[in-house]
């Protein structure tokens, strides 16, 4: 196809997506970008390369603008993480970006979904990616969709789930489902192939199946990642863990919550396997790599801090319900500051504050925020296990334990919103300004915004508590500030 012509991806702030723009870009193509909230590609080295858009597929008027112009589109949107009504909303939005699409003239649509026999009981969640590129046809646009299992690269929600059962659990009591048939593929090869259809008009129209180079069970894939790591792990079956109960493991072993390993548990229990040659027939020049050196390269990547996305960065929940915590003042809003003067420059301190969470801690205090991880996951919420997808880099819609990035102004502020479950919403803040004898103020100050009588009383039991903790954070922030200017 013509380069000059404009490409659309959708979800740019989900895994795939996120992957996918870098990508075209390297090879040339004018890329527009689509997302809800344009804010939240912040910190993207791509930001400046592309064009940027906003729209929302529950919303038809919003995506006109967005489709302007557009060749081919790509669809990266679902609805996993809203609710038990997904199915519903995923089926809506997909008819909306086609009639849409249709109207605006693009010619082709280009999606990834699930695989699987779609004549075999599917779980729903399987069931939903099939029957959403059935409503994407539904708009006669020619859709060339891709039929993908477990992706594997550093940061998929389906690696998280092995490498954490694998490092933390030496003997794993596991339900039937471990020994399904999957075909796992390595990030660069489903990139490749998401790529490779652009200038392959033989794919519109088609359903295409991909996977790696081995039929494996889930069991194996742990077996092999635990050989990789040099661990001993044992596997015991067991007839009664239902995917309620495994998910709820997960939860507790793992960053993924339950919401979130269920519909992907229930879609273990099916066979996924490539069934038939046409990705082969298509993309001869397309090899995919061994599931043991897609590990290796996943492996590689987190430890460089090469991990451009994360499954946690889609998870925004009920982003577009909250207002942002600005210092201005907010009906409602209780707030605590912690002011510190101190001879430090704002780079080094904003790098300091910006480096929090993860594996290396919170400075101070670090057991308090490890306890209150627990006492979120025990009630269903994310706790700390998500970590951080790079050591020290940060944008906005990055998660940070139980935070939430909702705003970077480089050497000047950092606002984090809390994804903890409580009565009430939290933000941390920290604001950084020049004054006198060339030192630098650090103001960290934490926003509340209390739902109810439970939330005034929240904010008052916890505040003793908080005082303590944002106090020593600060001072240590301080302390390490002052020891870097020297």
């Amino acid at each position: 196809m013509n380069k000059n012509r404009c490409i659309l991806v959708t979800g740019a702030t989900g895994y795939i997506g996120g992957r996918l723009v870098p990508a075209l870009l390297e090879l040339g193509y004018n890329v527009r970008v689509m997302v809800r909230d344009i804010s939240r590609l912040q910190g993207r080295t791509w930001i400046d390369k592309v064009e940027l858009c906003q729209g929302n597929a529950f919303e038809p008027d919003t995506l006109v603008n967005a489709m302007q112009g557009i060749e081919v589109a790509y669809y990266f949107i679902h609805s996993l993480y809203a609710g038990s009504d997904f199915l519903e909303r995923d089926l809506t939005a997909a008819r909306n970006f086609g009639r849409i699409a249709r109207s605006a003239g693009v010619q082709r649509i280009i999606y990834l979904g699930g695989l699987g026999d779609p004549e075999a009981n599917l779980s729903e969640h399987l069931r939903s990616r099939q029957l959403t590129g059935v409503a994407l046809s539904e708009s006669r646009v020619p859709v060339t969709e891709f039929r993908a299992a477990i992706i594997i690269g550093s940061g998929s929600a389906s690696f998280e789930m092995i490498r954490y059962l694998t490092e933390r659990v030496p003997l794993m009591i596991c339900p039937r489902w471990v020994f399904s048939k999957i075909q796992p593929i390595a990030i660069k090869d489903v990139l490749a192939y998401l790529v490779s259809a652009l200038e392959n008009p033989k794919s519109a129209g088609c359903i295409i199946e991909i996977g790696g180079t081995e039929v494996m069970t889930y069991a194996d894939t742990m077996k092999v990642y635990a050989r990789i790591r040099g661990l001993r792990r044992f596997i015991l079956p067991v007839p009664f863990l239902t995917p309620s109960l495994s998910s709820h493991w997960v939860h507790w072993v793992t960053p993924i919550s339950a919401k979130i390993a269920r519909p992907l548990i229930e879609g273990l229990r099916n066979d996924v396997v490539v069934r038939d040659k046409t990705a082969q027939n298509l993309f001869p020049d397309i090899k995919p790599i061994r599931y043991e050196d897609a590990v290796r390269v996943a492996l590689s990547d987190q430890e460089a801090g090469k991990m451009e996305t994360s499954w946690s960065d889609a998870l925004q929940a009920n982003a577009c319900n909250l207002l942002p915590a600005e210092k201005s003042s907010l009906e409602g809003i209780m707030r605590k500051t912690w002011q510190l003067k101190m001879e430090a420059s704002p780079q080094a301190l904003f790098r300091i504050f910006t480096s929090l969470g993860g594996k290396f801690g919170w400075l101070y205090a670090n057991t308090v925020w490890q306890l209150r991880g627990i006492a979120d996951r025990i009630i269903g919420g994310v706790g700390v296990r998500r970590g951080r997808r790079h050591p020290y880099d940060i944008r906005v819609g990055d998660a940070i334990d139980f935070w939430r990035v909702e705003a970077v102004e480089p050497g000047r502020l950092l606002r984090l919103r809390s994804e903890i479950k409580a009565p009430g919403q939290l933000w941390l803040q920290f604001e950084l300004s020049p004054c006198e004898e060339g030192k630098t103020q650090l103001n960290q100050t934490l926003f509340y915004a209390p739902k109810g009588l439970w939330g005034l009383l929240y904010w008052y039991l916890f505040y003793p508590l908080h005082n303590i903790v944002f106090s020593g954070l600060i001072r240590k922030i301080a302390k390490r500030g002052e020891v870097s200017n020297r």
